[in-house]
């Protein structure tokens, strides 16, 4: 039984994945735009960190570890922090992160995102949602030992506090899952004991929450 939990504007535009190639690709160039690094004066200082492949790492310093100490982003290794890509999208869009390239070149933001849909050709669509998430007060973390995208734990909860409320599934609104790959999801949520939810990123820039649940009649 599915449950159409909550319905929210996204603050960029979603990727849809539209069979209009033209119109996908003008939609594309005009969210990405949109993603902007914005720096606020007078504020925390923004942290530098080096893109290294599927992962962006931190300087070493106190503004870098309070990242995963306040809100858990990325882990902590050898006093920096090591943040997925969207993790570090999401702190860049906040003005709270500024990333290089090895050589020490700023990455800015269109070319991020490029470098990171090559990795993760479906990057877009689950950046909606965990921004959403993240937007709303939720930690939200991957998921990929239990077979889904993300965990998302309760407002007020850090991982090892307590577990997950729910696993997530971010889905482009045009795209198809057959029974049995939606009776999988299900299975992986029951599993886990925790509860199913699926991100729909619609062409209107809208996430749809939608909670699956067992029952019997």
């Amino acid at each position: 039984m599915a449950k159409k939990t909550t319905k929210t504007k996204s603050a960029g535009a979603a990727l849809s994945e539209t069979p209009s190639g033209v119109q996908k690709k003008s939609k594309e160039k005009k969210d990405i735009k949109e993603v902007k690094e914005t720096k606020e004066a007078g504020k925390k200082k923004v942290v530098m960190g080096i893109l290294a492949g599927e992962r962006v790492l931190t300087e070493s310093s106190d503004e870098a570890r309070e990242f995963y100490n306040q809100s858990r982003f990325g882990t902590l290794s050898d006093g920096k922090v090591e943040l997925s890509l969207l993790e570090a999208l999401y702190l860049m869009e906040k003005g709270r992160l500024v990333v290089t390239s090895d050589s020490g070149r700023k990455v800015i933001v269109e070319s991020y995102v490029k470098k990171a849909r090559k990795v993760e050709p479906n990057f877009w669509i689950r950046y909606i949602v965990f921004r959403d998430m993240r937007n709303r007060g939720y930690i939200i973390k991957t998921a990929l030992k239990f077979g889904a995208d993300f965990r998302v734990y309760d407002r007020g909860v850090k991982p090892g506090e307590d577990h997950a409320r729910w696993i997530i599934y971010p889905v482009n609104e045009g795209s198809t899952l057959t029974w049995h790959e939606f009776s999988a999801k299900n299975r992986v949520a029951h599993s886990t004991k925790k509860k199913l939810l699926m991100g729909i990123v619609d062409a209107e820039n809208d996430v749809t929450y939608y909670e699956i649940r067992w029952m019997r009649p």
